[in-house]
């Protein structure tokens, strides 16, 4: 594998995704080397609580339906051989795009919220004995500790925070490979 995919997804009051983000990463250095991003119409139009990050009139915005969307997405993915996606707290994504269930994905979080693989967690910080954070685990409050930058604010902005998500990656240094252990059922 060379590629790989971040995915985020935002949703509306309903609970239907109103955005996807994707991010396509080389799997030696880490860096993004496209990305797309869709706003799903009708659903969009619900609005949710990060509705005024959505960005409508910004180049390269993609609005459709949700089958155009994700069909456009899928043989994008295909041209870049993806088979691999990965997600900060990828179970949500993966719940709430059924469609990509032959994807296999892998859960950024389940390496970042535990100290034995980010060594930017403080010891003062409060962990259950498997190392895991008992809080402050989220995208917003890991990208603070990787970055040593409490200013952080997650955007919530589908495209974008799947690059965060991307540097959360970049910055935990670890191999492709070591996700293994986050690979969702």
């Amino acid at each position: 594998m060379d590629k790989f995919a971040v995915i985020d997804t935002e949703t509306n009051w309903n609970d239907q995704v109103m955005s996807i983000g994707v991010v396509i990463a080389d799997s030696k250095t880490m860096k993004e080397i496209d990305s797309v991003y869709y706003i799903i119409d009708p659903e969009y139009r619900v609005g949710g609580m990060y509705e005024s990050e959505l960005r409508p009139k910004e180049k390269g915005v993609r609005i459709t339906d949700r089958r155009k969307a994700l069909g456009e997405i899928r043989k994008w993915l295909y041209t870049y051989n993806i088979r691999k996606l990965f997600a900060y707290n990828a179970s949500f994504d993966k719940k709430h795009l059924p469609e990509y269930r032959e994807y296999e994905w892998y859960d950024i979080m389940r390496l970042a919220a535990y100290r034995q693989y980010n060594s930017a967690i403080p010891d003062s910080a409060d962990c259950f004995k498997t190392g895991r954070l008992r809080r402050g685990y989220g995208v917003e409050a890991v990208l603070k500790m990787l970055r040593k930058n409490k200013d952080y604010r997650e955007t919530h902005n589908a495209v974008l925070d799947a690059q965060d998500e991307l540097e959360i990656i970049q910055l935990l240094g670890h191999e492709i490979k070591q996700y293994e252990i986050a690979l969702l059922p």
